[in-house]
């Protein structure tokens, strides 16, 4: 459903509220002296007029672009009280009934810009009508008819205006500020809400295909009996090895789901996951060229991660990753795998010695699904997804030299690195 009168964006409602600022000036001059009092010179406020016309044409046509950057924005909001203070200033000064609307300016910058902004804007205005009531005549100061002595009040108009801006350059202020980072918060549990919703429908997809896959698996195995009467070691040796990994996986997926779903955790020290993270890998991906390095002699044997059992396979996603990239770039399924202790958190990196990720990419891998020749990014998105389960997180970068590398930091309980 569309609205029938869409909402102005920033830029338009800025420059609205310009032009309705400069009409103002317009009826004031031409219509509203006499009602409101206003001592006006003439000569020099057509001039002003004139020059802040020109202005108000130019940044109304490149309104767009001026609110792109904070400074530009800046500017034109400090022309904004430029322009209002030489208009007061020649219609009546500090005497002039609207010397208040020197606080829009103020305002636009505490709602839009940071809380630098609406500082410098009230200390603009703040000098402005300073001067103003330093220009006052003698006679302005005397009460018409009563001749009553009118400092004071014009001392307090000064002072409320004073209050007033530093009001808005503090509570309103601080006021946007916690807003913005409220919906900055909400953002970010909208995209975890889309992000679980998606890893709910792979889940339910990975229940589907695994149920599917129990009836073929065990057909390929009566078969495989079968078989076996011709007499094929090699051929039936290499069946039989892809279907226990096969059987194996469809097996492992049963469990986590269960685990999953039961909200099963379980709590393994770092020396029980590096082993049982280096025999997967050897067991399931023997033509991987390891680099292990476990750096580990110095942990308190009383020190535990939390694990569950989606952790070693969101583990060997990374290694499965890291093997094709390595192979896509040097022929060869190099992955160098460390782990270590810092900062009372385990340390898992995975490298690999491909080509590196694509840094229009680096910082969606992992947190949602992406379009590329290689892939959607599921499987980062799975583990990605586990770790967070867990407490821990998921860091991507590019290395150096070549290659990327994968961290993972799970945080230790129960003990710290001696």
């Amino acid at each position: 459903m569309t609205t029938k009168y869409p909402l102005l964006n920033q830029a338009d409602q800025i420059t609205l509220l310009r032009l309705l600022g400069f009409g103002l000036q317009l009826l004031l001059v031409l219509f509203g002296a006499d009602t409101f009092g206003l001592s006006l010179q003439i000569a020099a406020l057509t001039w002003v007029m004139s020059i802040e016309g020109v202005y108000l044409a130019l940044i109304t046509w490149q309104r767009q672009r001026l609110v792109r950057s904070e400074l530009t924005l800046f500017a034109t909001l400090l022309m904004d009280i430029l322009f209002w203070g030489l208009w007061l200033g020649f219609s009546g000064g500090a005497t002039n009934a609207f010397v208040t609307l020197l606080l829009i300016p103020i305002v636009l910058a505490a709602v839009t810009l940071p809380l630098w902004a609406p500082w410098v804007l009230a200390v603009a205005a703040t000098l402005a009508y300073s001067l103003m009531m330093k220009m006052l005549p003698a006679e302005a100061m005397m009460h018409h008819g009563h001749g009553m002595d009118m400092t004071s009040h014009y001392l307090g108009m000064w002072l409320n205006f004073v209050i007033t801006a530093l009001v808005i350059t503090t509570t309103v202020a601080l006021l946007i500020r916690r807003i913005r980072r409220q919906d900055a918060q909400m953002a970010l549990l909208r995209e975890s809400q889309l992000r679980q919703e998606q890893l709910l429908a792979l889940g339910t997809a990975s229940a589907q295909m695994a149920h599917q896959l129990a009836t073929p698996l065990s057909s390929m195995r009566l078969l495989l009996e079968e078989v076996q009467e011709a007499n094929c070691p090699v051929a039936l040796n290499e069946m039989d090895i892809a279907l226990k990994r096969c059987e194996s996986t469809l097996s492992e997926l049963r469990d986590t789901t269960r685990s999953i779903r039961e909200g099963h955790q379980y709590q393994a020290s770092p020396e029980q996951l590096a082993h049982q993270l280096r025999q997967k890998i050897l067991l399931l991906m023997p033509a991987t060229e390891l680099d292990w390095q476990e750096r580990l002699a110095q942990v308190d044997p009383a020190a535990r991660v939390q694990a569950d059992m989606n952790l070693i396979p969101a583990l060997m996603a990374l290694v499965e990753n890291a093997a094709g990239a390595s192979q896509e770039q040097i022929a060869s399924s190099k992955v160098s795998v460390t782990l270590e202790v810092q900062d009372s958190a385990l340390q898992v990196r995975v490298r690999d010695f491909g080509a590196g990720i694509d840094t229009r990419v680096l910082g969606q891998l992992g947190s949602s699904l992406i379009s590329s020749p290689k892939g959607m990014g599921m499987a980062l998105l799975l583990s990605h997804a586990s770790f967070e389960r867990l407490g821990a997180s998921l860091t991507l970068s590019n290395h150096p030299e070549c290659g990327s590398v994968a961290e993972v930091s799970l945080p230790l309980c129960g003990g710290l690195a001696a």
